[in-house]
């Protein structure tokens, strides 16, 4: 292999993973609250801090009092599927995938909950034609899909007069983008995205109009335990309250209640906001000044600003393999090979706790893989 130059320095904090993320900066395991750990989280310590996470949550994002919040097993996919499973049936499915978790959406409708759905796709770094909804059906969709690294534009597309409920998979998109929770009857996310928080948990978000259907509507296939949200007819508050279905993690609470008190000490959401645009931004600056990269999303305004995917001319899947482990070998940037399902190409996350400078110390680094890997 011909010798190629390395830069001088490298980011301080490699750490590009669109999922699990980077952690916030100055985070520590020691800096972590551990009152709580090795307590019940039926205990009055472990409702405390369950509500306390769930009030920070409802804070940092400016959720209104409309809209219940709740913490679910199974990570985001929990969250997704408990919605799925707990609220559809009572009418017209319309299912949105130009991504990978869009798909799996609908697999979940059309093959385990063996529903009709009508699927609207697209190709990645695409969207399907939003215009073209039939919002007499609930509607299924990711806010940000975090393999094709696509968003939608906002939320003027979701009419406030829509009979059917909006279900947004919301996990590479919340703490990131302004969310009109009007146009929002069920929202989910986890922890490991935006916030840096640890994996396996999810959060559930219910308007109103969900929670009606939840207390009208019975399906008509079996629930899980892990799923059941109601009782009698009537929602389980509790689950709203800190009172998980399943035992939680409380160490993984604790990461996340760190994470949150930090968003706080950045600004709030829009701190976040900016954190991320300032990212997307540095690195759309290293795209444009390279030939041989290209966002997967050609338009701007759906381009995501956290999961941000890029082409490399000429490259397939080995090549991006050998690009990623190039940069992993020299502790420059960790994971940012293009999902598996993806155009082969990079992600490199964007979220807010990624600090800017590290996406610009990247640049130069990008050029050496490229160039490395080129010259065998």
């Amino acid at each position: 292999m011909t010798a190629v130059t390395k830069p001088a320095g490298k980011p301080a904090r490699p750490y590009f993973s669109s999922g699990p993320c980077a952690k916030p900066p100055g985070y520590s395991p020691d800096r972590i609250a551990t009152e709580s750990l090795g307590r019940s989280h039926r205990a009055k310590i472990g409702k405390a801090r369950l509500q306390y996470c769930l009030d920070l949550m409802r804070e940092v994002l400016g959720l209104p009092d409309t809209h219940r919040i709740g913490i679910v097993p199974g990570s985001d996919t929990g969250a997704f599927e408990m919605a799925m499973w707990t609220m559809l049936g009572a009418r017209g499915v319309t299912a949105l995938a130009w991504e990978s978790f869009g798909e799996g959406w609908v697999t979940d409708a059309v093959k385990q909950l063996q529903l009709e759905p009508k699927v609207m796709r697209a190709d990645y770094g695409q969207l399907p034609d939003l215009d073209r909804i039939d919002w007499a059906d609930d509607v299924l969709f990711t806010w940000n899909g975090t393999t094709s690294g696509v968003r939608v534009p906002d939320g003027e597309w979701i009419p406030d007069d829509r009979i059917g409920l909006s279900f947004a998979d919301s996990t590479s998109a919340v703490f990131a983008y302004d969310i009109p929770w009007d146009k929002i009857d069920v929202a989910t996310f986890s922890w490991q995205k935006v916030l840096g928080g640890e994996g396996g948990h999810g959060v559930l978000i219910l308007g109103p109009r969900a929670v009606e259907r939840l207390e009208s509507h019975t399906p008509s296939w079996p629930l899980p335990k892990v799923f059941r949200l109601t009782k009698g007819g009537k929602l389980v508050e509790g689950v709203f309250k800190g009172e998980t279905i399943n035992t939680p993690s409380m160490l993984a609470v604790e990461d996340a209640i760190f994470a949150l008190e930090w968003a706080q000490s950045v600004g709030g959401l829009a701190g976040l906001q900016a954190r991320c645009n300032a990212n997307a931004e540095a690195l759309d600056k290293i795209v444009h000044e390279r030939d041989w990269l290209s966002h997967l999303a050609v338009d701007r305004g759906i381009r995501s600003k956290t999961s941000v995917c890029l082409l490399v001319e000429g490259a397939d899947a080995d090549f991006i393999k050998k690009f990623a482990r190039l940069l992993e070998d020299e502790g420059a940037a960790y994971d940012i090979a293009g999902y598996r399902d993806a155009p082969p190409g990079l992600r490199i996350w964007c979220g807010a706790t990624v600090d800017t400078a590290d996406i610009e110390a990247l640049g130069p680094w990008l050029d050496w893989a490229y160039a490395a890997a080129k010259a065998g």
